[in-house]
């Protein structure tokens, strides 16, 4: 399992609308084959700043069912013009304890 961490700054003002674009698009995201949840959080001292987890099987699932698809356009049209800025994106593994 891979985590996608993606730190995203909405303009402010613009913070319900994204709320609302996430809310129409989610479904978007998580039926896409390899995606196992999707989670959204908002930020307490910084509430234009959201943070979305993503649970995939692989970095190659994101990549290959999500970012090189038709998903990943309407994702980016609903979502997208929120955007203060580009998000960041990275993807992580758990590390055994």
């Amino acid at each position: 399992m891979v985590l996608e961490v993606a730190l995203i700054d909405v303009v402010p003002g613009n913070e319900e609308a994204f709320a609302a674009a996430y809310a129409d698009g989610h479904e978007v995201l998580a039926g896409t084959p390899g995606c196992r949840s999707v989670r959204m959080t908002r930020g307490v001292e910084s509430p234009s700043r959201f943070v979305l987890l993503v649970e995939w099987d692989s970095v190659e699932a994101h990549e290959k069912n999500f970012r090189a698809t038709e998903r990943f356009v309407r994702w980016r049209e609903l979502i997208g013009p929120h955007f203060a800025a580009p998000p960041r994106v990275e993807h992580f593994v758990d590390v055994p304890a």
